[in-house]
């Protein structure tokens, strides 16, 4: 995709990931659709090692055509914020390789894998904010550890960033509540330092949580029709969403994948596919409820520290599941 078929208004993009099967998705879409315009990719642990995950993200910008001069990737935290937290990668979900067993498939598109930039993630994120202040949109579908780090070192970005739009969390819209503990997600939990401090800082964030993104159903036909679209990427797609749909079917039962990171990119596109609640949040650090996501929906007590002085966010409640169905199906055409 080049810059001239960009729309004239498309807001610029740092894409924070951890591929992963349903990452590859989302960068696809991001990649590909007019209203986005992809300047870097930064890399974290969670789906796999961040090792693992950089490697994925180098390969599918061979895969995806996307040009090293028009798109960075940056490696980035290898672990959560508290080095002796726990931490498990998501490899029964996403495979060893991160990509559902195909992840050769992506790298041999094309030789050599796309260059990295000598800077670590957080550094990339706010050199690019200072540099354009206002315009970089940050879209993260990862563990949050990057981000927090960028605001540890420079904490002047938050008043920079055009937006924060944030994959994870769950609030329970629906009886939908965590995929690794009964409340927690799988990226809230993986640093749940990091997503309280990316969630309390001064700027504005969206989440797109469980409770829209299980909502968001890519059935087995839908996947099915993916063969032989858009060159090789609508064969390895389908390739690697085997692995993905066979845990997902045994787990919920469905016959098909939860698109969760897509739906975060379908949000940047087309926002009012979405209903938003509006009301700070902060994420549980301790106990049984660790890595929760709770927000606050009304005026906190007197004896409500925790809530005091925290910024307003906004949660994703429901979706328009059909339009962000359409959103990624058009890209293939």
């Amino acid at each position: 995709m080049t810059t001239e078929t960009l729309h004239p208004s498309a807001r610029a993009v740092i894409f924070d990931t951890d591929p992963g099967i349903d990452d590859a998705m989302a960068l696809y879409l991001l990649a590909r659709h007019p209203a986005l315009q992809l300047r870097a990719i930064t890399t974290v642990f969670g789906n796999a090692s961040v090792a693992v995950t950089t490697r994925n993200a180098q390969a599918l910008c061979g895969l995806y055509g996307l040009a090293p001069e028009a798109v960075k990737v940056a490696a980035g935290a290898p672990g959560p914020l508290q080095a002796h937290a726990a931490r498990e990668f998501s490899t029964h979900v996403h495979g060893d390789d991160g990509l559902g067993g195909v992840a050769a498939f992506a790298e041999a598109a094309r030789a050599p894998l796309h260059p990295l930039d000598p800077r670590p993630a957080y550094q990339l994120i706010c050199d690019m904010v200072n540099a354009e202040p206002g315009v970089i949109t940050l879209i993260a579908v990862g563990p949050m550890t990057n981000l927090a780090l960028a605001l540890q070192h420079d904490p002047g970005i938050a008043s920079k960033v055009h937006q924060v739009i944030v994959m994870g969390g769950a609030f329970g819209t629906a009886g939908r509540g965590g995929n690794v503990t009964p409340v927690a997600e799988a990226n809230m939990i993986n640093d749940p330092e990091a997503a309280d401090q990316v969630f309390t800082a001064p700027w504005p964030v969206v989440i797109v949580g469980l409770d829209v993104t299980q909502a968001v159903v890519m059935h087995e036909p839908y996947l099915a029709k993916l063969q032989g679209r858009g060159g090789a990427v609508g064969d390895f797609l389908w390739q690697a969403t085997r692995h993905y749909q066979d845990f997902y079917h045994s787990v919920d039962g469905i016959h098909g994948i939860y698109a969760h990171d897509a739906s975060a990119i379908a949000y940047a596109i087309e926002p009012s596919a979405f209903t938003l609640r509006e009301g700070p949040v902060r994420v549980a650090l301790d106990g049984i409820a660790r890595g929760q996501t709770i927000q606050s929906l009304r005026a906190p007590g007197r004896h409500a520290e925790a809530w005091n002085n925290v910024s307003t966010q906004q949660a994703c409640i429901q979706v328009n599941a059909l339009r962000v169905l359409e959103l990624f199906d058009q890209v293939f055409d």
